[in-house]
């Protein structure tokens, strides 16, 4: 049970880092970055939930929005880090380190 609940802390409830890492790569609409989340990390996000964190992500200034024109299919939203995202994403990393280091000190 406690294993449990570690993984959903680290992964349904955290999902920005997941996204940034992503988005360092290319920029990408939101139904891929779940798909690329389920791919790469062995998981997979709910949509509201994804839409939530792309919105709380934007709002803040850790990426951008633009709308893309598909040929024959409606617009998509691509999400793009931007450098303040990119910080973040570093300091996220720094910290998980630092944690991971003293447990297992």
């Amino acid at each position: 049970m406690a294993i449990a609940r570690l993984k959903k802390k680290t992964t349904a409830e955290m999902l920005w880092p997941y996204f940034l890492k992503l988005l360092k790569e290319r920029p990408m609409y939101g139904y891929e970055l779940r798909q690329q989340v389920q791919k790469r990390f062995g998981w997979k996000p709910a949509t509201v939930t994804s839409y939530v964190v792309l919105y709380r992500l934007q709002r803040k200034g850790y990426v951008t929005m633009g709308w893309k024109e598909q040929r024959g299919k409606p617009a998509r939203k691509y999400y793009k880090i931007t450098k303040n995202g990119e910080e973040l994403f570093r300091e996220g990393i720094k910290y998980l380190k630092e944690f991971c280091a003293k447990l297992s000190s």
